[in-house]
């Protein structure tokens, strides 16, 4: 995560701290500290307010921006679950929600939506929500995943091929069902590499083997 990030986790650590502290032992002091803790948070908080803003068309009307990106703050750190997501995603989504009802009822209707260059929005510290930081190793997972069972998908259907021209019956019908039975077994212990052998009785044992070392005879003649 990015320093700003960070930074907002710590002050919003701070602020909810404060509150506890004022509501156990109210008083001037306990009210200032919450009140200082809670302008710290505001502050890192101005430039996602200022770029939601100008997103959706409340250039001209910034203090009220500005005041209700503060109601969407208290809302935010009373709902913060650090458990859930960092405090950005909380704060991001009621700041959005705050100056979408403010367009809407300033605008008499959909939010409008100035242009905002990718420039201004790096500069407001948007692209930290934007990116998704496990989004592209969710992605190759999925990639990798789709292309191990297409890979596996392929090798199965040469080595049933292969596998039923050995199979003596006459019954076309239970061979075929046959195939697709021991066929299923084995891409699945073919895929599922935590699968574990000791698990498999004999039986199950012998078809894997014969099946994954037929696999592999004719892939290696194959790449060759």
């Amino acid at each position: 995560m990015s320093a700003r990030s960070d930074a907002l986790e710590e002050a919003v650590t701070e602020l909810l701290e404060a509150r506890t502290a004022q509501e156990a032992k109210p008083g001037a002091r306990a009210s200032a500290r919450a009140d200082r803790a809670f302008a710290r948070l505001a502050e890192l908080a101005a430039p996602t307010i200022r770029y939601f803003a100008r997103r959706y068309g409340l250039s001209d009307h910034l203090d009220d921006a500005g005041q209700a990106g503060a109601i969407a703050l208290h809302r935010a750190a009373e709902r913060y679950d650090a458990s859930r997501a960092r405090f950005t995603t909380f704060m991001n989504w009621q700041i959005r929600a705050e100056l979408q009802a403010l367009a809407q009822k300033l605008h008499g209707g959909a939010a409008r939506g100035a242009p905002v260059s990718l420039d201004a929005l790096c500069d407001a510290g948007a692209d930290e929500w934007l990116a998704d930081p496990e989004a592209l190793a969710a992605t190759e997972a999925r990639a990798s995943d789709r292309l191990a069972a297409r890979c596996a998908d392929r090798l199965i259907a040469e080595w049933a091929a292969r596998r039923g021209a050995t199979i003596r019956s006459t019954d076309r019908e239970g061979r075929h069902s046959r195939l697709a039975t021991e066929g299923a077994f084995v891409r699945h212990q073919l895929l599922d590499v935590e699968a574990v052998a000791a698990r498999l009785c004999e039986a199950d044992r012998h078809i894997v083997r014969r099946a994954l070392a037929d696999i592999a005879r004719h892939a290696g003649t194959t790449a060759h």
